[in-house]
């Protein structure tokens, strides 16, 4: 039980890429007062987590409505995790990449580009429905894992309200080797769920 929690904690984390979205909110948030600065973290946090819960409520019920077996969605979502943990490792650092993202709108800054794409990630999105396959674990479990999920958020939270400091002490750099590192543990991740969709797949046409 202690190893699917610590699994599902590192993906999520890995996912979501708390350390990661500080460059973003700190070039979204440039120049405003500390208490302005409070008012997006918040709020960034709160669009991602009733995103991410809205997947993890309703993302399931989609693909059935759809006649997706799960198996290929896990087939799927592996190989987006696996090709999102590459562009961590090789292509621009997530700082890099969404860093330049600008929004005429004050508010909506909190939503593009820090809600959504750098906390509430495609990826993010893929891993919460995989991760509650209602096929594989019940009510409790799922329950279990909307709670490691909002940890996660709330853990993005502090560090957004002490991404001043942080980034002073990690520097851009810093940041983006942690990307980077994150991205590998992702990688180990997304085959587990590529092979284990695979392997679920040929078992149900095998049957």
């Amino acid at each position: 039980m202690l190893e699917l929690l610590l699994t599902q904690f590192v993906l999520l984390w890995a996912v979501i890429d708390p350390v990661g979205s500080i460059p973003v909110f700190l070039s979204q948030t440039r120049g405003m007062t500390a208490a302005q600065q409070r008012r997006i973290a918040f709020k960034a946090i709160f669009i991602s987590a009733l995103t991410l819960l809205f997947f993890l409520v309703a993302g399931q019920i989609l693909l059935e409505a759809m006649e997706v077996p799960l198996p290929a969605f896990q087939v799927a979502g592996g190989l987006v995790l696996l090709l999102f943990a590459l562009t961590m490792i090789f292509g621009e650092s997530k700082p890099a990449s969404e860093i330049d993202l600008h929004d005429e709108n004050l508010w909506d800054k909190a939503v593009y580009p820090l809600a959504i794409p750098s906390i509430a990630s495609p990826g993010a999105m893929l891993a919460i429905v995989m991760l509650t396959d209602n096929t594989r674990f019940d009510f409790s479990q799922q329950a279990v894992t909307a709670g490691i999920m909002l940890s996660v958020l709330a853990i993005t939270l502090v560090l957004l309200m002490l991404a001043n400091p942080i980034q002073r002490v990690i520097g851009a750099a810093g940041a983006a080797i942690v990307s980077r590192v994150m991205g590998l543990i992702l990688a180990s991740v997304a085959m587990n769920e590529l092979l284990s969709g695979l392997h679920s797949y040929f078992t149900q046409l095998a049957g």
